[in-house]
């Protein structure tokens, strides 16, 4: 069923009440610092004021040290939040799009009770040119709760590819207000398209030579498409996969690199063994896609399979975040054993 498998013993320590939610690799110890950024770029209230004013800004790049420059002069006119106080106390946030989660997101310093705020800063990217010219740079401003109810103010996004980069003069431009289909669909990170499979202990009978005298659970990673675009030539993608709460070594499997492709097809099944149906409740299987380069790996998107509580083990964990659709799947293999649940699930920031 596939050109390339993977098969590991894996045992669930139920004694022991202390996960190792602490152990990630280091790749995902980079993303975990921007992940949560990446979700507040379209958070907040949206709809507390309308979007005016202008905001006056420059770009450059700086071929000597491979740097996007953002020069954030000012801006004029912005809507007041709080119309009791008459306040407003803005800051500017940049982000590279498709790519929010490889960048991060930038911005300014906050200035207060003032709808016309000067800043003078400078947001700095380290990037190839090349990579640059297939993004947009998207430029928003927000008013900053202490609560963290953050208020939208205007955006503008320009298209690299067509920027004039002999423009270096700092310019106006006026802020617009952001539709819904940008606000639903900028996350879009690709499909998943996968099947997996519980083995219960002994459910195969006697006389079956492959019955497992533990669990098993089969993930078979078919292919993802529409992944992010990441430099000209395409994305070589790669799926690395985990079973949590472990994150040692001994639940770490992933696929083949599929070089210049953003539809690939891996075709790899992974079988953990030691699991017993017990543990289906408290386990999380986490897929994650990444970029591969010769420096560091770049993370495009990720799925976690489970039922999405909160808990593991009885113990508070972030990880165990599915979706509905996520845990609609997982709900699925645990409810039909031994029988292939085949999903078409979207990648999201993990």
């Amino acid at each position: 069923e596939s050109d390339t498998a993977s098969e590991i013993s894996f045992q669930f320590n139920k004694h022991k009440k202390t996960p190792s939610i602490g152990s990630h690799s280091s790749d995902m110890a980079s993303v975990s610092s921007v992940s949560g950024s990446v979700l507040s770029v379209y958070s907040g209230d949206f709809g507390s004021v309308d979007a005016q004013g202008t905001v006056e800004f420059a770009l450059d790049y700086d071929e000597k040290n491979r740097e996007f420059q953002v020069h954030v002069s000012q801006c004029k006119d912005l809507a007041v939040v709080d119309e009791k106080k008459g306040r407003s106390d803005p800051y500017v946030k940049t982000y590279l799009l498709p790519d929010k989660a490889r960048m991060g997101k930038r911005k300014t310093s906050v200035k207060k009770r003032t709808v016309n705020p000067i800043y003078n800063e400078v947001l700095r990217y380290k990037i190839e040119k090349m990579v640059l010219l297939i993004q947009k740079l998207n430029l928003s401003v927000w008013h900053n709760d202490p609560l963290g109810r953050n208020s939208f103010l205007g955006e503008i996004e320009v298209d690299l590819a067509s920027w004039d980069w002999s423009n270096r003069k700092l310019n106006w431009y006026p802020l617009k207000p952001r539709s819904l289909s940008a606000v639903n669909g900028v996350d879009h990170r690709g499909v998943m398209n996968l099947s997996i499979k519980y083995v219960p202990p002994g459910s195969l009978g006697k006389m079956c030579p492959k019955n497992p005298p533990s669990g098993e659970v089969h993930i078979w990673v078919k292919d993802v498409k529409d992944l992010l675009q990441l430099r000209p030539s395409g994305v070589d993608s790669f799926v690395k996969c985990y079973v949590l709460p472990d994150t040692s070594k001994k639940s770490y499997q992933k696929t083949r690199v599929i070089k210049r492709d953003t539809n690939p097809v891996f075709n790899h099944t992974i079988v953990y063994d030691g699991f017993h149906t017990e543990d289906l409740k408290d386990a999380c299987v986490e897929l994650t896609v990444w970029d591969h380069e010769k420096l560091t790996n770049h993370f495009l998107g990720g799925i976690r399979l489970g039922l999405g509580t909160g808990l593991s083990y009885g113990i508070s964990v972030d990880w165990m975040d599915s979706t509905q659709e996520e845990v609609a799947f997982w709900q699925e293999m645990m409810s039909a054993t031994n029988e292939w649940i085949e999903g078409l699930l979207p990648l999201r920031s993990l």
